[in-house]
Parts: C-alpha cells; sequence; structure tokens
C-alpha cells in the first residue's frame, strides 16, 4: 500500500467515516427512515452505508477526480442524504442548492462552484430545464425519482445509478480533513450571495459537540425536517448518525405529520422554526398524540416570542427547549442557549459558547470587550469556513485580528451568556441614536395579534433613518396602526417607537426562515418622501 495512503487512513478525519463505523457497530439498527406514498422505507446502518458507496463509486465512474465539484438541487429525501454522503466518501465536493432561489441564482451557483454533475430531485427538474444551456461545465444530471419517475434524457435515474454500482468500502482516496467536502451558499440575507467553502474537520468536530452539549445518546432518535441543503439541519442530523440513531426524513412540514412522526418513530429531538412549534401547539389534534418521547427541542432562525416558549415549555412536559445559533461560515453549533435559562432570562439571548469554540466580543480596532459592552461577535473554531469561494477579498475581510467576524452585534451579560443585539446592517441610526431592530421585533412579537414582525430603517430626511415596523396580523385580528404605536409605547424608549406601521400579508423570507429585509428596505425606500 502506498505511504502516503496507508498514514491517512490510520489518522484521517473524513466524514464518510462515520458510516463505515456504524455498518461495522450496528449493521442492523435502524439509520433512515422516510414515509412515502403511504409506505415506510427503512435502511439500516448497513444498507445506507451500502448505498454511500454505490453512490462515491458512481460519481468516479463519471470520471470525476478528489476534489471535483457536484451540486444537488433536492427537496429532502434518504436519497439526498446518500447523496451528500457518498460525495464525503469519495473526497468529492458537494454543492447543496437552495431550491427557494431564483432560477438564474441557482445556475449561478453550479457555474460559481464548477459544478460537473447535478442530481436533481424529479420535482425540480423544470427548474434545470430553464436553465441547462447557461451551465455549461455540467456534464451528467441524476435525477431522485420521489413524487414520480424520472423524466427523459438526459437525466438518469437514482437507483439505476446506483444499481450499476459496487458496495464495497471506499478507502483507496487520501482525505485530509482540511480538504472541502461542501461548498455551501449563503441564505440570500444580503443581496450578495457567497460560496462558504467546509472542510471535513470542521463538521466532523461541530457534529461530536452537539452531541456534548445537548447530551444526545445512543438511539435519540432525529426528525428531519428542515431542509437539508442548510448546514443546521445537517449538522444536528449528523450528530445523531454519529450516536447511531435513527433519522426519519420528512420531505415538508405538516404539523399532524410532525405529531404522528414523534408517536410512532419514538422521536427524542428535532430542531423547527418558532414558527412551527406554534402551529404544533394550535394543531387542534395536539393533546391525542403521546409525544413523550421528545427529549430536546431545539428552535433557531428566528427569536421565539415569550408567550409561545413558556406554552411549548408547559405543554411539552419534559422536553427541554434549546436555541441553538451559528452561521455557514462557522458550522454550528456555536452557541447554545439551555433550558436552565429559558425562562429565566428575558431578552434575545444566544447563550455559552460551544465548547469547541472560543467567542468573544470586539470593537472596531480589534480590541475584545468586557461583559456590557456591546461589539461585533467573532470566534475562533476549527468550525471556520476555509474561504469564500473565488472571493479572496472577503475572505480576508472576514478573518481580521486573527478572528472570524460574525457581522451581528452582542455583547456578555454577568453570567457570561452572549446575547445578540443585532445585524451589524440592520442596526438603524435614527436621529443620532441607535435602535437594534431585534428589539423592536421582540416586542412586537408579544402582541397577541401579529403573526410576523420585521423592523427596518428606511431613509427620511430629519432622521436620517426611521423605524419601521412591518406586521402580519393573525388571522381575524383588528389592529390598528394606533394600537400598534400604543403597544409599543408601554415597552420601547421614544426613540425606538415606530414611526410608521405598515400591515402586510407576507413577509419575505429565506426557505429556511430568515426575515429578507433588504428586499423590504429596497421596496419601500421612498416610503418617507412621496
Amino acid at each position: 500500500m502506498d505511504k502516503e495512503l496507508e498514514h491517512n487512513l490510520i489518522s484521517r478525519v473524513a466524514m464518510g467515516d462515520i458510516f463505515r463505523r456504524r455498518a461495522r457497530s450496528t449493521p442492523d439498527r435502524t439509520a433512515i427512515v422516510e414515509k412515502r406514498n403511504g409506505e415506510k422505507i427503512r435502511l439500516t446502518y448497513k444498507e445506507l452505508n451500502d448505498q454511500i458507496n454505490r453512490f462515491a463509486r458512481g460519481i468516479r465512474g463519471l470520471g470525476l477526480q478528489k476534489g471535483d465539484r457536484v451540486a444537488a438541487l433536492c427537496l429532502n429525501s434518504y436519497e439526498y442524504v446518500i447523496t451528500g454522503l457518498g460525495l464525503a466518501k469519495g473526497g468529492f465536493v458537494w454543492v447543496p442548492l437552495n431550491p427557494g432561489v431564483s432560477p438564474k441564482d441557482v445556475a449561478w451557483m453550479i457555474n460559481d462552484s464548477n459544478a460537473q454533475v447535478l442530481v436533481v430531485d424529479d420535482q425540480l427538474t423544470p427548474i434545470v430545464s430553464q436553465i441547462k444551456d447557461d451551465i455549461k461545465n455540467v456534464k451528467r444530471f441524476i435525477s431522485i425519482p420521489v413524487p414520480k419517475k424520472t423524466e427523459s434524457e438526459p437525466f438518469v435515474d437514482f437507483h439505476d445509478f446506483l444499481t450499476e454500482q459496487s458496495a464495497e468500502e471506499v478507502e483507496d482516496v487520501i482525505i485530509n480533513d482540511r480538504d472541502p467536502w461542501e461548498i455551501l451558499y449563503t441564505s440570500g440575507t444580503t443581496a450578495d450571495p457567497k460560496g462558504v467553502v467546509t472542510s471535513h474537520l470542521a463538521t466532523f468536530i461541530m457534529s461530536l459537540t452537539n452531541l456534548i452539549e445537548l447530551e444526545i445518546p445512543s438511539e435519540f432518535n432525529n426528525l428531519l425536517l428542515m431542509p437539508f441543503f442548510h448546514c443546521a439541519e445537517q449538522t444536528f442530523t449528523f450528530s445523531c448518525f454519529h450516536s447511531g440513531s435513527k433519522n426519519v426524513v420528512m420531505r415538508a412540514f405538516d404539523p399532524k405529520g410532525v405529531l404522528e412522526a414523534i408517536q410512532e418513530e419514538g422521536i427524542a429531538f428535532t430542531i423547527l422554526l418558532p414558527m412551527m412549534w406554534r402551529a404544533l401547539l394550535d394543531h387542534p389534534e395536539f393533546d391525542n398524540y403521546n409525544l413523550s418521547s421528545l427529549k430536546k427541542c431545539m428552535y433557531a432562525m428566528t427569536p421565539m416570542d415569550p408567550v409561545t416558549l413558556q406554552e411549548c415549555v408547559r405543554r411539552f412536559g419534559d422536553a427541554g427547549f434549546v436555541l441553538g445559533t451559528g452561521q455557514t461560515e462557522c458550522w454550528p453549533s456555536t452557541n447554545f442557549f439551555k433550558p436552565m435559562w429559558q425562562l429565566m432570562k428575558r431578552g434575545n439571548y444566544w447563550g455559552e459558547s460551544g465548547l469547541t469554540l472560543d467567542t468573544a466580543v470586539m470593537d472596531e480596532n480589534g480590541n475584545l470587550l468586557p461583559p456590557g459592552e456591546i461589539g461585533e461577535i467573532v470566534w475562533r473554531a476549527p468550525s471556520v469556513m476555509l474561504e469564500y469561494a473565488n472571493n479572496p477579498e472577503a475572505t480576508e475581510e472576514s478573518r481580521r485580528f486573527g478572528w472570524h467576524h460574525s457581522g451581528d452585534l452582542g455583547t456578555f451579560d454577568e453570567d457570561g451568556l452572549l446575547m445578540f443585539v443585532d445585524r451589524k446592517k440592520d442596526v438603524i441610526k435614527t436621529g443620532g441614536e441607535n435602535v437594534a431592530s431585534i428589539k423592536v421585533e421582540r416586542l412586537l412579537l408579544g402582541n397577541p395579534g401579529v403573526e410576523a414582525a420585521a423592523v427596518v430603517g428606511l431613509p427620511h430626511d430629519r432622521w436620517i433613518e426611521a423605524v419601521t415596523a412591518f406586521i402580519v396580523p393573525k388571522k381575524d385580528a383588528v389592529m390598528t396602526e394606533d394600537d400598534v404605536m400604543a403597544f409599543c409605547k408601554e415597552g420601547l424608549a421614544t426613540f425606538e417607537i415606530p414611526k410608521k406601521v405598515v400591515f402586510v400579508d407576507d413577509l419575505p423570507k429565506t426557505t429556511t426562515g430568515k426575515l429578507e429585509k433588504y428586499k423590504l428596505r429596497k421596496q419601500y425606500q421612498d416610503l418617507f418622501r412621496t
């Protein structure tokens, strides 16, 4: 055996190795479950590992070499999991794409990543038909037949592709821990998405960190519901694979389906958006389900209003609620706001730093700040990205003073817990005062008539930026602008109160639930100038 390969196999850290080890230690344990067309598909760890090996060998058979890129445009499915981890096994680079962006942006990301193969959910093949002439480097198309069979050429059926391959373990490729294994494009909360290049080491270490921080034991069954193209769902799914747990795939959010899955599959852990937890609570059959298996409940992406949080803690019984945070550039979770603090601390807390990270708050000159002072949240960790793809200037800017810069403002409280203040770009500078938009949003979400809220600063001749609230009222709620202003006066300083309230039917969001405030700023930039 080649000496370099021999040394690499002894000491390497590689994502795909998780499944080889699990296939040997717990081959018959259920690894993944998906309900499809009324039937449940179940794969053991041995069966899953075999499929991962087949996919890796199939991609190699197309002529791709270590480090070559394969893009995937998919909704959740067990085949999608096989895709990402098969690429990890073979030393290729996975490029999961957000199907919620425009076809033009999908094409741009495929070209920016230089992907040579595209795996596509057959429900999304119409998007590929629109952009096929614009993605010149893609030579092969593999289609996952979930709702229907694969279309005609050029799509190759995913299962036919696997059937032709050997399930023999893939061990003849040198994978170093700092090798890239994934390029994730930023969610679009700014108008300039970037390709975040992540290493095997980053993902491996953080998936183990999550196990320790959340005290996830063996067979701690996970509901894989959030989009698998996003780092949040990936990181906790990988954690549960590490522990030999069952991962139950859901293609889309359905409150009744979630309640059924928890009861039928003994779900112990899941991550949902706050609005999803609210939808479960509001389901008329909530009390008819046995949800006692649920032990850890994570929420992320947006704040949870205090009323919903208190009701969740009460009605889900022994299940502990945790806020997990992080970002694509620093693999989650970076910080945990754990159950012990949930109802004790009021405010937009991110909580404790993960055990494999250093978290600090820094001023503009690179000085680390003491508790109580506001600055930019910065991290040092093996989970920090390798780089922004094809963007050395942005990469360099993100790591000034020897720390990774998050673009978020925060402060530490007296107990050493991190509090999020706002995105740097979302702080509203109005009449000489700084207003944290997140503070105003949190207060508005406490109004029983408010379904969703976003607060931005809009150009104003007198105030420079005027605090402006966009509100989605709850169904059947009767609410006026004066009502909202009066509510705000009870909990905000005078300069924090919105100068105007705009009622809307919906707010622009990414597919993972993050507000796209830049779209509101652009659409309403002349609101105070007409």
